[in-house]
């Protein structure tokens, strides 16, 4: 499939201003997981198709991707996919089973390693390039598109532990115990995230967000070791293939969740972006952060969701005015969950486009 780089004018930059440090006129929103399972739309879909199957036809991810924006007046797209389909482009089976989430029936082990099929693998992801072209057209222009990738300890995790787990301690004995392994498997994960991310933004991503979802399973002397040098990796290789490709650069943001103990590390990392979750104060992270050149973005617990309308535009206001309208992107502390109620984040997004900036 050709890459059709004839896009419409982007019509609301608020997001990528912030994220350049730029002045906008309202505080951009946008929410991780917004293509998703809490819209009645989008669970009407997955009753006639399976999950990866959505993830892996262009036409049926770009479809629910633009669902919260016909809804919301949001200030972004995520494209709809998944952080696992690394893992399965590498050869590892991946299913989404109802009620459990992600299982790989077959984890890695240290006997398997070898056996991770590299060759070719984004070439195999090529679905997720057409996916973002042809919803960056089907955007009209509305809303910037996101691209996105797991980051490599992260993907380690689920590959070795077989699906999520509450103390990913099967990965975490490859560190203690395994180092020169751990090291040849995040090696590998960083080579195609980065080949990945190039890919997502040649076929039209206008920024593209790295999750370390599983940050909070480490502590600083294991993250500063197996993981810092990996997402520096990421960024400055990023950038410089681009650059060869001729290529515009684009934000990039660094979301480590539970990550709060290395944040003044990861203002370091080359992101114009870092996100965080809601254990962390709005004023600890701005003083951490002062003078770093970084946009914040985050942090309402996704529970606040289940509150009242008034509690919630409480909280809201709240949160806004303890971080502020300089370099700051509104957002969840983590993804919205299944349940939370729709009105809600109606709520939320009023309650941000109305803040006096």
């Amino acid at each position: 499939m050709s890459i059709n780089k004839d896009f419409p004018l982007l019509k609301n930059e608020r997001l990528l201003k912030a994220a350049r440090g730029e002045k906008v006129d309202k505080l951009p929103v946008w929410i991780m997981r917004q293509a998703g399972r809490y819209l009645p739309e989008f669970r009407e879909y997955r009753k006639q198709h399976d999950f990866f199957e959505i993830c892996n036809n262009p036409e049926y991810a770009c479809e629910v991707t633009l669902m919260p924006i016909r809804r919301y007046e949001l200030d972004a797209a995520i494209i709809f996919s998944d952080i696992l389909v690394i893992p399965q482009a590498l050869g590892l089976d991946v299913e989404m089973r109802p009620g459990v989430g992600p299982v790989l029936p077959e984890p890695l082990t240290l006997e398997t390693l070898s056996n991770l099929n590299t060759k070719g693998t984004v070439k195999k992801l090529e679905y997720v390039g057409q996916a973002i072209n042809l919803t960056r057209h089907k955007l009209e222009g509305n809303v910037p598109l996101f691209g996105f990738t797991g980051a490599p300890w992260t993907l380690m995790g689920y590959m070795i532990e077989g699906g999520g787990s509450k103390t990913y301690s099967k990965a975490k004995k490859w560190l203690y115990a395994h180092p020169q392994k751990s090291h040849e498997l995040l090696e590998i994960l960083t080579q195609v995230i980065i080949d990945y991310l190039v890919m997502q933004i040649e076929y039209g991503a206008q920024i593209v967000q790295v999750f370390d979802s599983n940050a909070e399973y480490l502590n600083k002397n294991l993250y500063s070791i197996f993981c810092l040098p990996y997402l520096k990796k990421i960024s400055l290789e990023v950038r410089k293939k681009l650059r060869e490709k001729k290529l515009e650069e684009v934000p990039m943001v660094l979301f480590a969740k539970g990550g709060w103990y290395c944040l003044e590390e990861q203002a370091e990392l080359g992101y114009e972006v870092l996100g965080v979750d809601w254990t962390v104060e709005p004023k600890y992270v701005r003083n951490i952060l002062k003078n770093k050149n970084i946009t914040i973005q985050g942090n309402l617990d996704p529970c606040a969701l289940y509150s009242s309308k008034s509690d919630l535009n409480s909280q809201v206001e709240k949160m806004l005015n303890e971080f502020g309208s300089d370099r700051y992107i509104v957002n969840l502390g983590h993804g919205i969950y299944p349940d939370a109620p729709i009105d809600s984040l109606k709520t939320v997004v009023d309650v941000v486009h109305s803040f006096e900036v």
